[in-house]
Formats: C-alpha cells, structure tokens, sequence
C-alpha cells in the first residue's frame, strides 16, 4: 500500500506531468494557428505581406531575446512562478490577438505571445530535471512529442473553426488550453511556498568565447537554423503560396500545413535514437536535404500535380531540429561546452532564422510572385550540406578546441 508520506509526493508529481504536457502544449498552439486565416482576417482590414512576415519573424526573435533574458528572471522568481507568469502573459496574447483590430495590434499581440513562449521553452528542461530527475528521458520525450502534436493540429482546426464561428475565435480559443495549463503550476506554488526553483545554468563567457572560432560549432549551429528557417518560412507562408500558386482552398491549405507540421513527429521519436545508437549523420543530411529540395522542386515546377506530396517533403527537411538538439549532446564532451554550445546554437541560430520569413515577405511583396521565395528556401537547404560534412566528423567542440591549441581544455 501506498504509505501517507507518499502519497503528496505522488500527487505532486502528476501535477507536475500535468502541468508540463499542458505548457508544452500550449508553447506550440499559436504557431499555426494564424496562416491559415489570414484570408479571413483580411476582410475584416489589410494585412500586408511585410507584416505577415514580421509575424512570421517574431517566434525566433523572441525565443532568441528572452530565452537570455529567462536564467536571470527564474533566479530571483523561482521556476515554478517564472511559468505561472509565462502562461499568463501567452494567454493574455492569446486572447488580446483574437479582439485585434488592424494589422499592427495583430503583430504586437503575436509578439507577446512568443515572449511567453520564448521564456517556456527555456523553462521545460529544468521543470523536468527538478520534478522527475529519475525520468528525465521518459518526461522529455512525452513533452517534445505533445509540442509536436500542437504543432499540427491548430493548423487543422483553423479554418473551419473560423468558417463556423469567425476569425477570432479560431485564434483565441487557443488560449482555454494555456489557462488550463495555470491550473497545476498555482496548486503547486501554493503548496511549494517559498521554495526556489533550480537555477537554469548559463555558459560562461570564457567559455562562450572559444565556440566562435570552431567549425563544429558553426555546423552544428547552420543545421539548427536550417530547420528553423523552413520551419517558420512555411507556418507564415506556405497556406497563401498554397492558395496562390497549388489551388487549393484555405481548408485545403491549413490542412496541409498540418501535414508539413505531422513530418516532424516521426522525427521527433526517432532520430535522436538512430543518431545515438548508429551514427548515421550524413545519411540524415542525405534524407533532409534531397526531400527538401525535391519538396520545393515540386512546388516550384508543378505545384497543382501534387501538392500533399511537395508538402510532405518539405516538412521532412526540419528533421535537422531534432538532429540538431541530439547533436548539442554529442559534439560535447565536457557540461559546460554542453551548456555553451546549446547557449551558441540557439541564441545566434534564433537570431538568423528571424531574417527568412521577413526576407520572404519582402521579396513576395516587391515581385509579387513566389518564385523568388521558393528559391530562398532552396537556397537555405543547400546551406546545410557544408555543415553535414563537419558534423559528420566524430569529434566534440572540446577536442577540436584542444587540437587547435595544443592544450587542455
């Protein structure tokens, strides 16, 4: 029988695993959810193709700035209120969006929305490292698969929620989800008074300061960005180039930006697991890069033969997220080179990955055509293949450091 003394533990601990699966649930909702739509919202006033792109832009901007800003905020909060206050301010963005009345309150409120979660997604790991420090893999793979649920089910549900209803309930009915998600973490707070969270380490400077010289660290950081860049290009982009050039109805078209989203399960699962256990990397490039360029080869040349195929291809490329994240691990040797080349890779890879879904809005917009478009992505793909040839090396940042320098680490 279960003893008392257990029993809390026990409830505190489903609480917990509640309440990550909902804010991992929830980091994802607003990602796709607003593309689809926009043919709608445009009725209601203009939203031009440099705002969509703004939008589009806004995710890795935020997930750059404030995933630096998170460590310093949860050592003076505490883990537990620091994702009280996340929810709060996704869930107020995500509902503010829905009453959004021009183009510039659409892009503010979609920008609060990813300050909150751009401050989530730094918070998920240590949540599981302090809750379930003896299941770490286990809470880990249940989060990243329910962020890749949420990744392609708004997108599903967009527009026949805002051909029901309207456009407003389609964005804001996302946030009955992040609300939910409060629920755990404050029963949990209130029970947990005064107790601090577990400080999210930082890469120190020192350290920090040797990546920027390492061809691994550039190539582990171009395969992240890589993924990012089509990843965000396409859930701003891809239902209006779908309608455009494909002929398909918005219904059609969030539904396969659903599709593009539902690639990145199967990847999610396994190929942490085949670059672990077979070393397979340059195979992975081989796959992600030829699906890539054939999906966009497709939409480029023929996009109404068969445009579920093109899309599906294209959402195969972003397989180099989850290579990417298993590749930190890796090609370090030491935890602290772990900890700075995770800080490298998603700080200046954020960063870059910003600049495409605005390049393409402006490139769209000026040649009124998505030509031009398609080639920045195919563009972006062949940018990965230099850096599949460093990442295949079975060397750590560590090692290679070391070899430059002839001294230890």
């Amino acid at each position: 029988m279960t003893s008392d003394a257990a029993r809390p533990l026990w409830r505190g601990r489903v609480l917990a695993l509640l309440g990550i699966a909902l804010f991992a649930f929830s980091l994802r909702s607003a990602v796709g959810s607003l593309s689809p739509v926009l043919d709608h919202i445009r009725v209601d006033f203009d939203v031009s193709g440099w705002v969509v792109g703004a939008i589009g832009t806004a995710p890795p901007v935020c997930f750059a700035v404030f995933g630096l800003l998170t460590p310093r905020w949860e050592r003076r909060l505490g883990l537990e209120r620091m994702t009280v206050i996340a929810l709060l301010v996704v869930s107020a963005g995500l509902v503010a969006r829905g009453f959004a009345g021009d183009a510039l309150t659409l892009a503010a409120t979609t920008a609060l929305i990813f300050a909150g979660v751009g401050v989530g997604n730094v918070l998920l790991p240590p949540l599981v490292k302090k809750h379930f420090p003896d299941r770490i893999g286990l809470v880990t793979t249940l989060y990243s698969t329910t962020m890749a649920f949420s990744t392609f089910l708004p997108p599903l549900f967009a527009v026949p929620v805002a051909d029901a209803a309207d456009w407003r309930w389609s964005l804001g009915m996302w946030a009955v989800f992040s609300s939910l998600a409060l629920v755990p973490w404050i029963v949990m707070l209130v029970r947990e008074r005064g107790s601090r969270g577990v400080d999210i380490e930082q890469p120190t400077a020192r350290v920090f300061g040797r990546l920027w010289a390492l061809p691994m660290t550039w190539a582990v950081t171009v395969t992240f960005l890589v993924s990012g860049a089509i990843a965000y290009t396409c859930f701003a982009w891809l239902p209006s180039l779908l309608v455009d050039t494909a002929g398909v109805t918005p219904a059609q078209a969030g539904a396969l930006l659903s599709l593009f989203g539902m690639m990145g399960l199967p990847a999610a699962l396994v190929v942490p697991v085949l670059v672990a256990r077979y070393r397979i990397v340059p195979w992975l490039f081989a796959v992600a890069v030829g699906s890539g360029l054939a999906g966009v080869s497709g939409l480029l040349f023929a996009p109404t033969l068969a445009p579920w195929l093109w899309v599906a291809l294209l959402g195969t490329a972003p397989l180099f997220f989850p290579l990417a994240l298993v590749l930190i691990g890796l090609r370090s040797r030491t935890h602290e080179g772990a900890v700075a080349l995770s800080g490298f890779v998603q700080s200046i890879g954020y960063a870059v990955v910003a600049v495409v879904p605005l390049t393409v809005g402006i490139v769209h917009d000026l040649t009124q055509s998505w030509t031009a478009a398609l080639v920045i992505l195919g563009v972006v793909i062949l940018a990965s293949i230099p850096a599949g040839v460093v990442v295949a090396r079975q060397e750590t940042v560590e090692d290679e450091w070391e070899r430059r320098h002839r001294r230890t680490w």
